[in-house]
C-alpha cells in the first residue's frame, strides 16, 4: 500500500496559501572554528545524516482527481545542492541584517514538486560567526517517523559522529493508474476515509478540535476555554504574504531565580515575561488597556512519555495586570490545572527524552496550532526546552538557537522560544505590514525580564 499522507499531515498542505506558508523554522548561529566552515562541508553533514530523516528524501504526489490524500514517493531527480543553499550577509553583517534575510527566506513558500525543506549557510556574520537557516513544511514533521532536519544535524561533540554508511536507492514511483487504484481500494475497504478526506480538505472547527484532540491529547482545558472566542486583539488581522523577524534573550539562571522567589515554573516565568512585554506593547500603540485584558495564548509545550507529542493549552494572559509578580501568578494559576491533568512533563525528563529536539518540537507545536480555528487565539507561543550543554555542527560551535513559528491565517505574530547552553532565546515571527513594530516588542520582552527580575531580593 502506498505511503499515504495522514489526514492531519494533508490538512497543512490544503492550509497553505500565499498568505500563511506552512513552514516551520530556526536560525542557529555558529562560532567559526579554527579549521573553518564552508558550504562544502554543510553539504556533506547533511548528506551523511539524511539517512535518519528518510522523509527528507521524499516529496507530495497528489492522487488524480484528489481520490485519497496524497502519497509520499523517493524523489528520482533529489539534489541535495537544491535543498542546502548558500547566502552571504553585505558588510558589516550585523544581526538586523541576518533578521531581514530570515524574514525574506520564510515569507517565501517551499517547492511542492520536491521534498519540503531547504537549509541555508548565511556567512558574512559579524564577530566570526556563521548561521544556518532551516525551513521544513508541517506536513513532514510527526516527532517520531520524521523529524526535523536541524536536530539530526547537531553532536554533543566537536567531533562529528561516524557517518552512518548507507546507499540510497529511490523506490520507483507509483503512476497514476496506480495511484488511482490504490485510492478505490482503500474506499472499498474504508469506506468513512473518503467522508474524512473531504473533512480534512474543508477543516471546519468542529472537526478540527476533534481531530487535534485525538492527536495531541491533553485538551480537555483547552476546549472548556474555547468555549468563549479569544478576545479583539490588534494581533488578529489579514496578513500579507511578507514577514519580520526579530529575536529577544534572556539568561536561564534569571527564571530560575524567579522561580524559587515566587514559585510555579519556568514556563510560567516566560509567559509571564511576555504578557509583560504584550501589555507595553499595545501602550506604546495607544490601544485601551483595562484591569481586564486579555490576550489569549495557544502554548503547546509539553510532551507524553509515550510518544513524542505536544499539548497544545490556550491561556489568557494577563496583559491588564500592571503587577509583574500579580501577572506571573496569574499565569501559574492558569497553567496548574494543565500541569495537574497528568500530560506535562518536567524540562529535565523533556530533555532527556528527546535529546535536542526542540526543532522537531517547535515544529510540532505549530501544527498543533494551525490546526485550531483562529477565532479560539490571538498569538502562538512555543516554548521547548533544550539541552544545557554545547551542541555542534561538524565542529562548529552553537551559540544561539531561534525557533522561528509560522503565522496562521488571521495571526500577525508567532513566538517561538528554546533555552540552550543557560540561555534563552526567543524568535518573533511577524506580519510585516500589521507588526512594522516588531523589534519593539522584542526589545520589551528583554525590559519585562528585567522588570520580572527586579521583584527578586538579592
Amino acid at each position: 500500500m502506498p505511503d499515504r499522507l495522514s489526514a492531519l499531515d494533508a490538512s497543512f498542505l490544503y492550509l497553505e496559501d500565499s498568505t500563511t506558508p506552512m513552514h516551520v523554522g530556526g536560525v542557529a548561529v555558529f562560532r567559526r572554528p579554527r579549521t573553518g566552515f564552508d558550504y562544502d562541508r554543510l553539504v556533506d553533514l547533511v548528506e551523511q545524516r539524511l539517512s535518519l530523516v528518510p522523509r527528507y528524501r521524499q516529496k507530495v504526489v497528489h492522487v488524480p482527481g484528489r481520490l485519497a490524500r496524497p502519497v509520499w514517493v523517493d524523489d528520482a531527480d533529489f539534489d541535495v545542492t537544491y535543498h542546502v543553499r548558500r547566502s552571504a550577509l553585505p558588510k558589516p553583517g550585523s544581526d538586523q541584517q541576518l533578521h531581514d534575510l530570515v524574514a525574506r527566506l520564510m515569507s517565501r513558500p517551499l517547492d511542492h514538486t520536491r521534498p519540503l525543506w531547504e537549509v541555508y549557510l548565511v556567512e558574512g556574520l559579524a564577530r566570526n560567526r556563521i548561521a544556518v537557516i532551516t525551513k521544513t513544511h508541517q506536513a513532514m514533521v510527526d516527532g517520531v517517523g520524521a523529524p526535523e532536519i536541524g536536530q539530526v544535524m547537531l553532536d554533543s561533540s566537536a567531533t562529528p559522529r561516524p557517518p552512518v554508511e548507507s546507499l540510497w536507492m529511490p523506490s520507483p514511483a507509483p503512476s497514476g493508474l496506480q495511484l488511482v487504484a490504490d485510492a478505490v481500494a482503500e474506499a472499498v475497504q474504508r469506506p468513512g476515509e473518503v467522508v474524512e478526506n473531504a473533512r480534512s480538505a474543508a477543516m471546519d472547527t468542529v472537526a478540527t478540535v476533534r481531530k487535534v484532540a485525538g492527536v495531541f491529547g491533553g485538551l480537555a482545558s483547552a476546549v472548556r476555554t474555547a468555549a468563549t472566542p479569544a478576545p479583539g486583539s490588534p494581533l488578529n488581522v489579514r496578513i500579507s504574504p511578507q514577514r519580520r523577524f526579530a529575536v529577544a534573550r534572556a539568561r536561564l539562571d534569571v527564571f530560575r531565580a524567579i522561580r524559587r522567589a515566587h514559585g510555579g515554573t519556568v514556563n510560567d516565568g516566560v509567559l509571564a515575561v511576555l504578557s509583560g512585554a504584550l501589555r507595553n506593547w499595545l501602550l506604546s500603540r495607544g490601544e485601551v488597556v483595562s484591569a481586564g485584558t486579555t490576550i489569549r495564548a495557544m502554548a503547546p509545550m509539553s510532551v507524553r512519555d509515550d510518544e513524542t507529542q505536544v499539548s497544545a493549552y490556550l491561556v489568557d494572559l494577563p496583559v491588564g495586570e500592571p503587577n509583574p509578580v500579580v501577572r506571573l501568578h496569574h499565569v501559574s494559576h492558569a497553567m496548574r490545572a494543565h500541569q495537574e491533568s497528568g500530560q506535562s512533563v518536567a524540562a529535565q525528563t523533556l530533555v532527556r527524552f528527546s535529546g535536542f529536539a526542540p526543532p522537531t518540537l517547535h515544529a510540532l507545536g505549530a501544527r498543533a496550532a494551525s490546526s485550531f480555528s483562529r477565532r479560539l487565539f490571538n498569538v502562538v507561543v512555543t516554548n521547548v526546552p533544550g539541552p544545557q550543554v554545547p551542541l555542534y555542527a561538524a565542529g562548529a560551535r552553537m551559540t544561539e538557537m531561534f525557533p522561528v513559528v509560522p503565522l496562521a491565517k488571521n495571526q500577525a505574530l508567532s513566538i517561538g522560544v528554546t533555552s540552550y547552553d543557560g540561555g534563552v532565546y526567543f524568535g518573533l515571527n511577524a506580519d510585516r505590514d500589521a507588526m512594522s513594530d516588531v523589534d519593539v516588542l522584542a526589545a520589551m520582552v528583554e525590559e519585562s525580564v528585567e522588570e520580572l527580575m527586579g521583584t527578586v531580593s538579592a
